[in-house]
């Protein structure tokens, strides 16, 4: 069931709109949606290895655009929107540890925001909501969620149709891994003391 359920991601990242619904997740998740963008990126390169760069060109860009919108959110609609949101995603910790690194790293911290499991929208909203200057946002934003892509492509890309044919194999591995690899953060993440 999972390899046809990974053939059938395969097979639709192969069609003519899967950029637009690529560019759309893309921007949605860095506001306000929960699914990141790698889960539509990586079948999509792994279905066209030569248009990898250019899918993960088109997820950075579209990635910072929604930051903007999310970034916009947490500026001028933090109580009405942001806040909610947060607390839907339960989220509210790691909006307190990114405030924190807003002010230790600066910009930094949002280029680190792509190398975190942190979501990318808790770092938008919350650069919004601090006050972050919009320029080391934007550049942080654009180094950071691009080394998550473009790296992401470049594997990709290396590995070519031997780790397509890899994927389609090994894709019950590597769902339950993944699978108890998220069990094991939830876990990790409950308070435990309360």
């Amino acid at each position: 069931m999972i390899r046809q359920l990974v053939r059938w991601a395969l097979v639709k990242a192969g069609h003519p709109r899967a950029p637009l619904w690529l560019g759309a997740l893309s921007f949605a998740e860095s506001s306000f949606f929960p699914v990141p963008p790698d889960v539509l990126m990586a079948p999509m390169a792994l279905a066209r290895p030569r248009r990898a760069w250019h899918f993960a060109a088109l997820t950075t860009i579209t990635s910072v655009v929604g930051g903007l919108l999310g970034y916009l959110i947490g500026a001028f609609l933090y109580q009405a929107v942001a806040e909610p949101l947060l607390a839907f995603y339960g989220a509210e910790s790691e909006y307190a540890r990114v405030a924190e690194w807003f002010e230790a790293y600066g910009g930094w911290a949002v280029f680190l925001a792509g190398l975190t499991p942190i979501p990318y929208k808790v770092f938008t909203l919350g650069a919004g909501s601090l006050q972050m200057p919009l320029l080391p946002f934007v550049v942080g934003s654009l180094a950071g969620r691009g080394l998550r892509f473009f790296v992401l492509a470049g594997v990709i890309r290396l590995g070519g149709e031997r780790l397509y044919r890899k994927v389609e194999e090994w894709s019950p591995v590597l769902f339950w891994t993944g699978l108890a690899a998220l069990a094991g953060l939830i876990l990790f993440s409950l308070d435990w003391d309360g």
